[in-house]
């Protein structure tokens, strides 16, 4: 990645700067929160392995339920965040709210 064509006032002499901290955590945020939608799919997933090989025990398929629940839950939390973000930055019109660092509102 040429971080001279993403943030080219960060980077002095080819070394990255304190200008740098906020591209860098709007990169990490964003990786982490796709991270989390994958983890929260693959919980999805196990959750259903688990209900199908529960062999009907009561308190398997309740586990898996439980498991599928706070999945499902973590999902829509993620998305909500997303759309709460772009909700607020349209409302009121202030679009920098979506990234990260206190230099992008100028």
């Amino acid at each position: 990645m040429d971080w001279n064509k993403i943030v080219p006032e960060c980077i002095k002499g080819g070394v990255a700067t304190l200008d740098c901290v906020p591209a860098l955590f709007q990169n990490l945020i964003g990786t982490l929160l796709s991270l989390a939608g994958v983890v929260a799919l693959f919980f999805i997933i196990f959750s259903g392995f688990k209900y199908i090989t529960s062999g009907g025990d009561p308190k398997q398929v309740e586990g898996a339920r439980h498991t599928l629940t706070y999945a499902v839950i973590g999902l829509l939390v993620i998305f909500f965040s997303f759309f709460i973000i772009n909700l607020i930055a349209q409302t009121t019109g202030v679009e920098c709210i979506k990234l990260f660092g206190f230099t992008n509102c100028q």
